[in-house]
């Protein structure tokens, strides 16, 4: 893991990157994916996992086990289960798996269960919706650590992902300089505007010197 990606992650919002995606024309952030408990902001790389329909084929393993067991302190398990609302495909013993492996989080396009046992062990899971309905004989894992989808955006492995009280925005990794770049001189001009506001200046005119309107076009 870049640690110095982390950091910098860390000490910005998901708003800045949305906005600093925007400025260079990348598609990273998706909405309707939310955190199931008040919990800290986390960042870090992706850890895919690409659920489908079970079928008549029963699998070996149940889902995420090998992403979780294989992924690094810091990672984030992403899971693509299309959005479906109506099968959790994350529990308890997984999200206590993950945190003990010292993983950020979870991000699921999906749906979740167990959330007060989640809630209570402090793990950090961003998710569609939640259900008490298992994943058994209704969905499996077809991979883990490829490409998947959430929300209509890409996401690879290693992919940097960022998710907070607002929602959840993916990065990717050649490009994680320039967006973390981006949304650092975001929130710094940012600052400066809110400070003169606390200062008892207009948010007219405020808006007007920063150039608000205009500040995530490409210079």
């Amino acid at each position: 893991m870049h640690i110095a990606f982390h950091q910098r992650l860390s000490r910005v919002d998901t708003g800045a990157v949305s906005d600093a995606l925007d400025q260079l024309g990348i598609r990273g952030a998706v909405h309707g994916i939310r955190p199931i408990w008040q919990s800290p902001r986390i960042a870090g790389p992706a850890m895919t996992v690409k659920a489908v329909a079970a079928g008549p084929s029963k699998p070996a393993q149940h889902i995420n086990v090998h992403a979780i067991a294989a992924a690094e302190p810091g990672a984030v398990l992403v899971i693509d289960n299309s959005g479906r609302p109506d099968v959790s495909c994350m529990g308890e013993l997984q999200s206590l798996a993950a945190k003990t492996r010292g993983l950020a989080g979870a991000v699921i396009d999906g749906a979740c269960r167990d959330v007060d046992a989640i809630r209570e062990m402090g793990f950090p899971v961003f998710t569609r919706a939640v259900v008490p309905i298992t994943a058994r004989g209704r969905i499996q894992q077809e991979a883990w650590n490829v490409m998947v989808q959430v929300g209509g955006v890409q996401v690879r492995p290693g992919d940097w992902v960022i998710a907070d009280g607002s929602g959840v925005a993916f990065i990717p990794a050649d490009r994680a300089e320039e967006v973390i770049s981006a949304a650092e001189e975001i929130v710094a001009r940012e600052e400066a505007m809110a400070d003169a506001i606390r200062y008892g200046r207009s948010i007219v005119d405020v808006m007007a010197e920063f150039n608000y309107e205009r500040m995530l076009e490409r210079h």
